[in-house]
């Protein structure tokens, strides 16, 4: 019986669920991204929104989409496991895009064209609801599909492999996410802008339907992790148990603190987290006092925890200053799909004279550089990088992640450049009072902004999951990925709230964000991004030199201790413990 157990387990798993679940995940991002790439658009030229609204209601829409997947992320770490997750998170998000195709083929459900006869007139409340319900459901499904996603995908592979690997699991899954979201940017977009909206749309969802039935026809040949039970109950016992405990004194030896195996079997399936000396006041939570055990044996966990557990809110916490610089670099990033859309709408988008881009296509730029950058990144740069360190990533991801930060910088940079020269054209040709006029200066400067943005993806946002991922406990995987989406959701309302207060202080000295582009200025707000993004380098430089790497070891029966430093990959080492 245990044979056949074995036997299952060893068809189970591997490179040969990558089709399904990349499947899955190329239909679903060539979904999303041609759902919501020319959504601004969409808004302003079909719902007849002013920028400033229609900006502000795909930044929160984006928040809301990356706040969910913390909801959906305890669901499948504490119960339901993260393939159901992943499925019933897909058909939700189906619904949502069925509902805005509906919206946009049925003319009832939105407002008429404008005309000379006919001023432009606003979306009705229904029309809004309506809206508003479809980007609901879409927000919901994001927060079962995103957290899970990767952490699934990651549970079926072999993360670190040799040195000679080329392909590390999360650089495959943010390349092969960049190719369908070029193709989404490119054919759907066009026709989008050309053909129609309910084509632009439909064709998506018919792309979201074929990733729900290409992720559950693998589910025979996938490993499904069993859930752990509730992660946050598990931190909050720490954190009630310490609290009560704040007067017991702590023994100088840490191997007096209560530990037991078998109570973290569940939760500790590839080693358990080693007791470390810092954030020493939640050890209190593992020391015994009269009334912690039940005469069964068992603790009784709101007054006692274990060191694995304890370990668990320590490695959470000192993610969290690292964490949190992922929220500025969304919040930098996020007028590229708005501000700098509308930017390239009134340049000249000709490539031949019967022949002119969509605006949003001009997006492909970031998804270009993104995959010319981790393809060099592995096949030129890690080879190069592992000679000099000697380390089988080359680099480790808090360097990468710095990399991409400070390259990030430039973008901005170059935006407010661009914008200073755009402008200036307008200004020379009399265009500057004329905001529905092409002004002749080529989209084609906007690409070096675009492609900067790209280039430090490739940098910051995979070492960024891959941090989350690798510093996390393992029972919190899916809760881990969904704070890398959190970040984003953050990100998205601190843009919103950053464009509002800039707009409410300037509407009356200038109005750096007004609805006319050629009058406004957002050359300045380009600017004052940068400066904040300064301000961010320094402070994840200051949190990475003082960052300590979490000492995990594995036990094998008739076999030494395995230690595991998850950024150097695994070592034999007898009964010690790794720090980076």
């Amino acid at each position: 019986m245990a044979e056949d157990g074995r036997e299952k387990e060893r068809k189970q798993g591997g490179l040969k669920t990558m089709p399904f679940i990349l499947a899955n995940e190329i239909c679903d991002r060539f979904a999303t991204s041609g759902f919501s790439a020319n959504k601004i658009t969409y808004l302003t030229q079909q719902l007849h929104m002013p920028l400033v609204q229609a900006s502000n209601t795909l930044t929160n829409f984006g928040g809301t989409s990356s706040l969910t997947p913390i909801v959906g992320a305890l669901i499948a770490d504490s119960f339901a496991g993260r393939f159901w997750t992943i499925t019933v998170g897909s058909i939700i998000y189906q619904l949502g895009m069925m509902t805005l195709t509906i919206s946009a083929v049925l003319p009832s459900l939105r407002p008429p064209p404008c005309s000379p006869q006919q001023p432009c007139r606003q979306a009705s409340s229904l029309q809004l609801a309506v809206l508003y319900l479809s980007l609901l459901c879409t927000s919901i499904g994001s927060g079962g599909i995103r957290p899970c996603v990767v952490a699934f995908g990651a549970d079926q592979v072999e993360l670190q492999g040799e040195a000679g690997q080329k392909w590390n699991f999360f650089n495959l899954y943010f390349f092969s996410m960049g190719m369908p979201v070029l193709l989404a940017l490119t054919v759907v977009v066009y026709i989008q802008e050309n053909v129609g909206w309910g084509w632009g749309f439909g064709i998506p969802t018919v792309a979201m339907c074929l990733s729900i039935i290409a992720f559950v026809i693998g589910y025979p040949l996938y490993i499904k992790m069993k859930p752990g039970g509730s992660p946050l109950t598990r931190l909050t016992q720490v954190l009630v148990a310490a609290f009560r405990k704040r007067n017991v004194v702590k023994p100088e030896d840490p191997s007096l603190l209560y530990e037991d195996k078998e109570l973290d079997a569940d939760i500790s399936t590839t080693g358990r987290l080693l007791h470390t000396n810092q954030l020493v006041f939640l050890d209190r939570a593992a020391v015994v006092v009269e009334g912690d055990i039940e005469e069964s044996g068992q603790p009784r966990l709101w007054r006692l925890s274990t060191v694995h557990r304890v370990e668990e809110l320590k490695s959470i916490i000192r993610m969290i200053p690292i964490w949190s610089v992922g929220i500025f670099v969304v919040t930098a990033a996020s007028h590229s799909y708005t501000f700098a859309i509308q930017q390239a709408r009134s340049m000249d988008r000709h490539l031949t004279p019967k022949f002119q881009i969509p605006p949003a296509t001009i997006s492909i730029f970031t998804v270009m550089a993104m995959l010319l950058s981790l393809a060099f990144y592995d096949r030129v740069f890690v080879p190069v990088a592992r000679r000099i360190t000697g380390k089988p990533s080359g680099i480790t991801y808090l360097q990468r992640m710095g990399i991409g930060l400070a390259i990030s910088n430039l973008a901005n940079v170059a935006a407010a450049l661009v914008e200073t020269k755009r402008k200036a054209v307008a200004a020379e040709h009399g265009l500057l009072d004329t905001p529905d006029a092409t002004i002749p200066i080529s989209v084609f400067w906007l690409v070096p902004q675009y492609a900067i943005h790209g280039l430090a993806d490739a940098f910051s946002s995979v070492a960024h999951m891959e941090f989350l991922y690798d510093q996390s406990p393992e029972s919190m995987r899916s809760t881990a990925a969904a704070l890398f989406w959190l970040a984003g959701s953050l990100g998205n309302y601190l843009g919103t709230l950053l464009v509002t207060l800039v707009h409410d202080y300037t509407e009356e000295k200038g109005d750096w964000l007004q609805d006319n582009i050629n009058r406004g200025k957002l050359d300045y707000y380009y600017w004052l991004v940068t400066g904040m993004q300064v301000f961010n380098l320094g402070y994840y430089i200051i949190c990475a030199m003082f960052y300590t790497f979490k000492p995990l070891e594995v036990a094998k029966p008739e076999n030494p201790s395995k230690v595991v430093d998850e950024e150097v990959g695994a070592k034999e080492v007898e009964f010690s413990k790794v720090g980076t």
